[in-house]
This record gives structure tokens, sequence and C-alpha cells, in this order.
């Protein structure tokens, strides 16, 4: 398969495969997208109830490491992959709040799927207290709880997902946690005196 792939799967293979699509290898991206395609599209499917949306962010996806594969910095190729589908998935998302907004105002009809439970706490989570207090806590403890707890993922696919250390996961997790509950504390004051 040409000289640009390493059978190794590790990271070095991935930076060569990276720097093979930067130089316009379509057969590299074909690796690349055989190598993570599939853990993607079911990290993408925890968040996204419609199969449709999760293939087109998973295409998408790849469309814009094919423009932009010379942008990579040397991360962690998994990492860097995360966060273009995330974005890509939070871009698809606001399109389809636009349209639906720009077609009807009136409620959606009734043979609409309803959204899932994993949809309406991710939504709870970007426009409730919970996403109030989630932006007034540090950046770097946020990117922490969004890759643990509304992505799911453990401390080692954190640690390769941000770049850092799997014990810098867990204390930036136990800082945010408790940041958190302060931040939501001040939000919802707890009533003064107790019960009566």
């Amino acid at each position: 398969m040409g000289g640009h792939r390493e059978d190794d799967g590790t990271a070095t293979g991935d930076a060569a495969l990276l720097r093979a699509v930067a130089a316009g290898d379509a057969s590299a991206l074909a690796d690349l997208y055989d190598r993570h395609a599939g853990w993607l599209h079911a990290r993408l499917a925890r968040r996204c109830a419609d199969p449709e949306v999760v293939r087109e962010v998973l295409q998408d996806t790849f469309v814009t490491v094919w423009r932009s594969a010379a942008g990579h910095r040397g991360q962690e190729a998994g990492g860097w992959l995360w966060t273009i589908a995330a974005r890509r998935l939070v871009d698809a998302r606001r399109a389809q709040e636009r349209a639906a907004r720009a077609a009807t105002a009136e409620p959606l009809p009734a043979c609409a799927p309803a959204p899932s439970a994993e949809d309406r706490v991710l939504a709870a989570l970007e426009y409730g207290d919970v996403g109030t207090a989630l932006d007034r806590i540090s950046p770097e403890l946020r990117e922490v709880l969004r890759a643990t707890v509304v992505d799911g993922l453990t401390t080692r696919e954190t640690a390769r997902l941000l770049g850092i250390p799997e014990g810098t996961v867990k204390s930036r997790a136990a800082r945010a946690r408790a940041e958190l509950r302060t931040a939501l504390d001040r939000l919802n004051p707890a009533p003064a005196g107790g019960p009566a």
C-alpha cells in the first residue's frame, strides 16, 4: 500500500498518515478512515440519536481532515479527529435548529421522533443551570468534565484526547466537580434558616 503506512497502528503511524494526507495521498486518508471511523461513529452515535446526522458528521469530519491535515500540529491524532467530529456535530445541531425555527414556529408534527434521553440530557447540560455552571468553571476543567461525563470517555481516552497525563485528568476531574458544585450552589442558593 505505498510507503506511507506504518503497520504498528500507533500514534506514529497516524502521524505518518496525516503527513501523507496533507501531501494529497487519498489512500492515506482511506487508511486513516479505516483506522478511526468505527470508534468515531460509535462516539458520535452516543451523542446523537439520528443515524443520518451521525453519518453526515462522520463524512464531514474526514472531508475536513482532507482539507486541513497540513494544520495537524502533532497532537495525538485520535484527539484531533474527535475535536473535529465534535465540532461538526455541534454545527449540524445548530443547522437543524435554525432550519426548524425558519420552517415553523409551531410544534413538531406528531410523527417526528421524540428526542432521546441523551439528547434531552445534553440539551439540559448546554442550556440549563448545569450549562451555565459549566461556563463558569475554567476551560481546562470544563473540557475534562465534558470528555469524561458528557462523552463518557475513560480516563485513558480523555488523557489521549486532551494530550495530558492520566493523573492530570483525575485531578482536574475532581477539581472540576468541586468547582461545578460551587457554581451550581451560587445559581441556586439554599433557602436561609432551613425548614419551617
